[in-house]
C-alpha cells in the first residue's frame, strides 16, 4: 500500500503533470532551432555577393561549386526551417536540416575546431540534438503533420461486413 502511494506521488502525478507540456515544448523546440537556421538564411540572401565570396574563398564545401554550395545551402537553411517551424514532414524536415548543419560544421571546420572556437562549435551541436529529437520523436501535437493524420484518421470509414455473413 505505501509502495503505491509512493509510486503514485513520485512517478503518476509528475508523469501526468509534464505530459501537459509536451505539445508546447514541442513547438517551442522546433521555432527555436528553426529560426537559428532561417536567420542564417535570409542573411545569406540579403547579402548575396557576400555569401557568395564566402562560399568561394571561406567555406570548404566538396563536390560542389561554390555558386551551387552556395544557393543549396541558402535554400536548405530557408525551406528546411520552414517545414520545421510548422511541423509539415517534420521529421524529414528535420533531417534535411540536420545535414545542412552537418555540412556547416564540415565547411567551416577549420575555423570551428580551433582554439577560441568551442562554443560556436558547442551552437552546432545543440542544434544537432534538437533536430535529432524532432526525428526520433516526431514533430509533436501541435504541427501541420499531426494535423494531417487526425483527419485522415477521422475520415477514414469503416467498412463492416454485412450482417448474416460470416466467414
Amino acid at each position: 500500500m505505501i509502495h503505491e502511494t509512493i509510486c503514485h506521488w513520485l512517478i503518476t502525478i509528475p508523469s501526468r503533470t509534464f505530459n501537459h507540456l509536451q505539445p508546447g515544448m514541442g513547438l517551442i523546440l522546433r521555432c527555436w532551432v528553426a529560426w537559428q537556421f532561417l536567420k542564417s538564411g535570409w542573411l545569406k540572401v540579403d547579402s548575396w555577393d557576400t555569401t557568395l565570396f564566402l562560399f568561394a574563398e571561406e567555406y570548404r564545401v566538396p563536390l560542389l561549386s561554390p555558386t551551387l554550395a552556395a544557393v543549396t545551402g541558402t535554400a536548405g537553411e530557408l525551406l528546411f526551417s520552414a517545414l520545421v517551424a510548422v511541423g509539415l514532414c517534420g521529421r524529414l524536415s528535420a533531417v534535411g536540416l540536420s545535414a545542412v548543419n552537418a555540412m556547416a560544421v564540415y565547411a567551416y571546420a577549420h575555423v570551428l575546431l580551433s582554439a577560441g572556437f568551442e562554443a560556436a562549435l558547442a551552437q552546432h551541436v545543440l542544434w544537432g540534438m534538437m533536430l535529432i529529437v524532432i526525428v526520433i520523436y516526431g514533430p509533436g501535437q501541435i504541427s501541420v503533420d499531426h494535423l494531417l493524420t487526425r483527419q485522415r484518421t477521422a475520415n477514414r470509414v469503416i467498412v463492416s461486413e454485412p450482417e448474416g455473413l460470416s466467414v
